[in-house]
C-alpha cells in the first residue's frame, strides 16, 4: 500500500512543472504548470497577472537549446512544444506591434508596447537618424525621471543613462538640451505616447529582424511590421510589400518564397535562404501569423495553409487568434476603471540587459529578441563603415565590455554567435534614402542558387520557363521609395542543384501520375456500378443499350462476378468447418 502511495505521489509530481516567465519590465513570474496544460493556460496567468484585457497583440516567445526562437502556441501542450526540460523559461513580448498605439483603449496596454519598443531602441531593431534617436531618448527619459531639477539632475546626468547600444558624446548633450528645454511638463503617460507616436512613423517600427540571405548570397533580414512584409540589406529597404499584395507565402526546407501582385498586375516572386530548415519553418509562421492579423476583416477568414505545393509534403499551420480589427472593436467595449500601473526604474532595466549582454557573450540565451537586434545592427554599419575617416571620429560612450570593434565591411555573423554592437552615428541615417552598397558574405555559408529572381516582375510563361532552366540575364528590379533600378544577373546554378530540381520534378511528375491512375480506376469503378444497378435512368438505359457495354457485361462482367461470388463461397465454407 504504501509502495502504491509512494509511486502515485511520484505521477503526480511529473505531471506538475515550474515556468517562468521574464515580463517586459524584466521582472519575473514563476508558476506551476501541469504537464498537459496548453499555451493558452499560461499565458491568461500572466494577462491575469498584469491586469492585462488587450492581450492579443502580446505573446510569449522563447528559445530551444539548438538557439532557434519560437512563439509558444496557444492551442498546444506547453511541454510538448519545449524541447528542453522543467523548468521552463519563457519571455512575453510583442507579438502584433499595435499599428496606431494612440488607438489603444487603455493606458496599461501602451505601457507594455513602450517597453517593448524602447527595448527594440536599445537593442538596436529600431533604426533612426540622429536627430529622431535624440528625441525617442529625450521622451524615455522625460517618462523615467520627469522634469529637469539643476539639483537632482548634474552636467552629463544623461550619460548615466543606456538608450542604444552606443553612442556619442554630442548625443548625449542633444539628448539633455532636448529633456531640458522641450519636453517641461510633460507626464510619464505623455512621453509615451509621444515616444510611440514618433516610433511608430519609423520604417522599423515593429521589425523583428530574420537573418537571411538573397540568391546572390548577400545578407539580408526579413521582418514583418504592421503594414506589410519588408526586406532591408544593409543600412536601405529594398524591398516592402503591403499586406493586400502579398498572395502566398511558402518554404522548403532553407528556401523561403514570396508570391505578390503589384500594380498593373506584375507579379513578384522573391526567394531568401534562412540558415536552417527550423529558422525558415519559424520565419514561415510568422508571416502567416502577421499576414493574417493584419490583412483579415474576421478570425473566421483564417484557413490552414500549407507550406508547399500539392504534390510534395509540408507543414500545414493555422493562425488561431483574433485579428486586428476584432481587437480594436474589442477594446471599445471595455469599461473599467484604469488599472494601476507600477513603472519600473530604468537603471534596473538597463542593469538586468546589460547582465543579459554577459549571458549571451558567454553562450547563455537569456533574451530571445537581443541576439537578432545586435544581427542586426552589426550588418547595417558594416555598411556605414565605408564612410566613416577615423581622423573626424566621434568619442564613444559604450556599457559594453571589451574595445569597440567595427567589423569590415563584406563580413558576416552566424545569428547563433554574439556579435560586437555598433555604433549609433552622428551620420543621417535612413533606410530608405541610403545608397550605401549592401555588404557582401565572404566567408558565409554557401547557399543554393534560387530559381526566381528577387523583385524582378514575371509572368506564368516566364515562371514556367525558369522552373524549366530557362537563364535570363539582365532582367531590371524596379522597387524602393526613389524607383531605383539594378540590374541583377542570375548565376549558373551548381550540377548539385540542378540534380535536386531534377529529382523533385521526377518525383512531382511520379505523384501526379498515381493520382490522375487512381482516378480513374475509382471513376471507373463507379461507372460499372451505376450501369449493373437497377436505376432507371435515361444516360444509364442508353448505356446499357449499347453493343460495347453489352459485350463488356457478358464476356467479362458477368464472368467476373461468378467467380468472385465461388471465391466467397469456398472462403464462407471454409470459415464455418473450421
Amino acid at each position: 500500500m504504501l509502495s502504491r502511495l509512494m509511486s502515485s505521489s511520484i505521477r503526480s509530481l511529473d505531471r506538475e512543472c515550474n515556468c517562468t516567465v521574464r515580463l517586459l519590465d524584466d521582472s519575473e513570474y514563476t508558476c506551476t504548470i501541469q504537464r498537459d496544460a496548453k499555451g493558452q493556460y499560461l499565458f491568461d496567468l500572466i494577462c491575469h497577472h498584469l491586469n492585462l484585457l488587450e492581450k492579443d497583440y502580446f505573446g510569449i516567445r522563447y528559445v530551444d537549446p539548438d538557439k532557434q526562437r519560437h512563439w509558444l502556441e496557444f492551442t498546444k501542450s506547453i511541454a510538448k512544444q519545449m524541447k528542453s526540460q522543467p523548468p521552463f523559461t519563457m519571455c512575453l513580448r510583442v507579438k502584433f506591434y499595435p499599428p496606431d498605439p494612440a488607438a489603444l483603449k487603455e493606458e496599461i496596454t501602451r505601457y507594455l508596447v513602450f517597453l517593448q519598443v524602447k527595448r527594440d531602441l536599445y537593442h538596436g531593431r529600431l533604426l533612426c537618424k540622429t536627430s529622431d534617436a535624440a528625441l525617442l531618448a529625450a521622451y524615455i527619459l522625460q517618462a523615467e525621471i520627469g522634469d529637469y531639477d539643476p539639483g537632482k539632475h548634474p552636467e552629463g546626468y544623461s550619460s548615466k543613462f543606456q538608450f542604444f547600444p552606443k553612442h556619442s558624446e554630442k548625443l548625449e548633450r542633444r539628448i539633455a538640451e532636448i529633456h531640458k528645454t522641450e519636453l517641461i511638463g510633460q507626464t510619464p503617460e505623455t512621453s509615451e505616447l509621444n515616444f510611440l507616436q514618433k516610433a511608430q512613423m519609423l520604417e522599423t517600427y515593429g521589425v523583428d529582424p530574420h537573418p537571411c540571405k538573397d540568391v546572390s548570397g548577400n545578407p539580408a533580414f526579413l521582418a514583418f511590421t504592421p503594414f506589410g512584409f519588408t526586406v532591408l540589406q544593409g543600412n536601405r529597404r529594398v524591398h516592402f510589400l503591403k499586406w493586400d499584395e502579398v498572395t502566398k507565402l511558402k518554404f522548403e526546407a532553407k528556401t523561403f518564397h514570396i508570391y505578390a501582385n503589384q500594380k498593373e498586375d506584375r507579379k513578384i516572386i522573391l526567394t531568401y535562404f534562412a540558415p536552417t530548415p527550423e529558422a525558415c519553418k519559424h520565419l514561415w509562421k510568422c508571416g502567416v501569423e502577421n499576414q493574417a492579423f493584419y490583412k483579415l476583416e474576421k478570425s473566421s477568414q483564417v484557413r490552414t495553409v500549407s507550406s508547399s505545393n500539392l504534390f510534395f509534403k509540408g507543414s500545414r499551420f493555422r493562425y488561431s487568434g483574433k485579428v486586428a480589427k476584432e481587437v480594436m472593436e474589442q477594446s471599445a467595449k471595455i469599461k473599467r476603471d484604469p488599472p494601476e500601473i507600477h513603472r519600473c526604474d530604468l537603471n534596473c532595466i538597463l542593469q538586468s540587459d546589460r547582465c543579459a549582454l554577459l549571458c549571451l557573450n558567454h553562450g547563455e540565451v537569456s533574451d530571445p529578441d537581443q541576439d537578432q537586434g545586435e544581427l542586426f545592427l552589426y550588418c547595417v554599419f558594416a555598411g556605414l563603415e565605408s564612410l566613416r575617416d577615423s581622423a573626424h571620429s566621434t568619442p564613444v560612450r559604450s556599457v559594453s565590455h571589451g574595445d569597440s570593434f567595427m567589423p569590415s565591411r563584406g563580413q558576416m555573423v552566424d545569428g547563433s554567435e554574439a556579435s560586437t554592437s555598433a555604433v549609433i552615428s552622428d551620420e543621417v541615417y535612413s533606410p530608405s534614402d541610403s545608397m550605401l552598397p549592401t555588404p557582401v558574405a565572404e566567408h558565409g555559408v554557401e547557399m543554393p542558387l534560387a530559381r526566381h529572381l528577387n523583385g524582378s516582375t514575371c509572368s506564368i510563361d516566364e515562371e514556367k520557363e525558369s522552373e524549366a532552366g530557362a537563364r535570363k540575364e539582365g532582367q531590371v528590379a524596379e522597387f524602393g521609395p526613389g524607383r531605383r533600378h539594378l540590374r541583377m544577373v542570375r548565376s549558373r546554378p551548381s550540377p548539385s542543384s540542378d540534380l535536386e530540381e531534377l529529382n523533385k520534378f521526377i518525383l512531382s511528375v511520379l505523384r501526379l501520375f498515381l493520382v490522375t491512375i487512381g482516378l480513374l480506376f475509382a471513376l471507373l469503378l463507379l461507372l460499372i456500378m451505376l450501369t449493373e444497378s437497377d436505376l432507371d435512368i435515361a444516360f444509364l438505359r442508353d448505356i446499357r443499350k449499347t453493343p460495347e457495354f453489352q459485350q463488356f457485361h457478358f464476356e467479362y462482367f458477368c464472368p467476373l462476378r461468378r467467380w468472385f461470388s465461388c471465391k466467397l463461397r469456398w472462403m464462407g465454407g471454409f470459415l464455418i468447418s473450421k
